[in-house]
């Protein structure tokens, strides 16, 4: 019998592989669970996908066949049973062992479920020799040289142990609320609050929003009555930021269903896709362009990304960057903040991006990196632009 954790669990990691993101299967999928077996799904999942090279190689280690080599169902049993046989304390051996065997035969792969057994039966926490410094830091390698490269060897390594962590949790409390909660510690970033103990969420007398995420649009210095544009604005965590300071703040996305979910917040939608066109006859005070991209800051809580990016991709992504912010600097009045940002580590998708933005005559006000490991929360790159100097 297997338990409820490890079934959705298993179900997820295959899904994944279809190109579903983790955090929305297990946002979607656990709440009919106990907390205990959600909690345990949860962890079984982001663990598999953040360890999962050096999970192939005590695949390898112990049962002498490349994870490769299998089919994609008992490639994820049996990581699903290392990753609880070598990285969790609290998990029998039986039942970790037992469990990924029933998975093989609920995957009606019964052939493998000799295979499998006799792999798990073998697996112990001795310390292995990993193949290679990727593996060690379950990176992919390219993305890992390009690294070394980007922030040199000695961040790197904090940069990629920060990226196994489990990421803190972070809530947003608007400017004025009494917050009297004994699970909420105030950060550096007004309004942030760091959570403590992982209340239930229906506790929380906030949203949950990461704190890099936070620090984003107190750049654009939102004033009483100011026009703001949210030009790439779902899920709408910046937009109800914005709402705090001003009440005219219009909300642009290019999918209707993702639009879909601020109609709570009460400010004008609009389906339009930044990098075509933005139907507006006037201009705005303030713009946010928190751009598409890889999303490699938030590996974290994103695993699964560093598996699927291609180095293409960053090039991909600051054409459409580049597109968007020319479509939205024609909407910003002379002396206005316009601030562009994204949740990517990848000088494609930021200073590169600025740097063809000046050749346009912008001017560059500031920027600001977080990075994982060096800022808390995900990592994210922001500028503060404007067509003319403001007073």
């Amino acid at each position: 019998m297997v338990s409820p954790a490890r079934r959705v669990a298993f179900q997820i990691l295959h899904d994944v592989e279809k190109g579903e993101f983790a955090a929305d299967l297990l946002f979607q999928r656990t709440p009919h669970l106990s907390r205990e077996d959600a909690g345990l799904a949860t962890e079984l999942v982001m663990g598999v996908l953040r360890y999962r090279p050096q999970l192939d190689f005590a695949i390898q280690f112990f049962g002498g066949r490349p994870a490769a080599k299998l089919d994609p169902e008992v490639a994820n049993a049996l990581r699903l049973g290392v990753y609880q046989l070598r990285y969790l304390d609290r998990v029998p051996r039986h039942a970790a062992v037992n469990e990924s065997v029933d998975l093989v035969k609920l995957a009606k792969l019964t052939s493998a479920s000799g295979l499998v057994n006799a792999i798990l039966r073998k697996v112990d926490k001795r310390q292995l020799n990993w193949p290679s410094k990727s593996v060690e830091l379950c990176l992919p390698e390219w993305l890992m040289l390009k690294w070394i490269s980007n922030f040199g060897s000695d961040r790197i390594e904090t940069i990629a142990h920060t990226l196994l962590q489990t990421p803190e949790s972070y809530v947003r409390v608007p400017p004025g609320n009494v917050v009297i909660h004994n699970t909420l510690e105030p950060t550096e970033v007004p309004g942030a609050y760091l959570v403590r103990n992982e209340p239930n969420s229906s506790d929380l007398p906030c949203r949950v929003q990461d704190i890099s995420s936070q620090a984003i649009v107190p750049l654009l210095r939102i004033e009483p009555g100011m026009t703001v544009l949210d030009t790439c604005a779902a899920p709408g965590n910046k937009t109800a930021q914005a709402l705090e300071s001003t009440t005219q703040v219009v909300a642009c996305d290019a999918s209707l269903p993702r639009l879909r979910a601020l109609r709570t917040l009460g400010c004008p939608l609009v389906v339009a896709d930044a990098a075509t066109a933005l139907p507006f006859d006037r201009r705005f005070d303030r713009i946010l362009v928190d751009a598409p991209c890889s999303g490699t800051g938030t590996i974290r809580r994103n695993p699964e990304i560093k598996w699927r990016v291609r180095h293409s991709d960053f090039q991909v992504q600051q054409e459409r960057q580049v597109r968007i912010l020319r479509h939205a600097l024609g909407l910003l009045k002379p002396g206005g903040r316009l601030v562009y940002s994204t949740c990517s580590l990848e000088p494609e998708e930021n200073e590169q991006v600025i740097d063809i933005v000046r050749r346009w005559g912008i001017t560059v006000l500031e920027t600001i990196r977080r990075t994982p490991g060096y800022e808390p929360g995900d990592g994210f790159f922001a500028a503060v632009l404007t067509s003319q100097m403001s007073a």
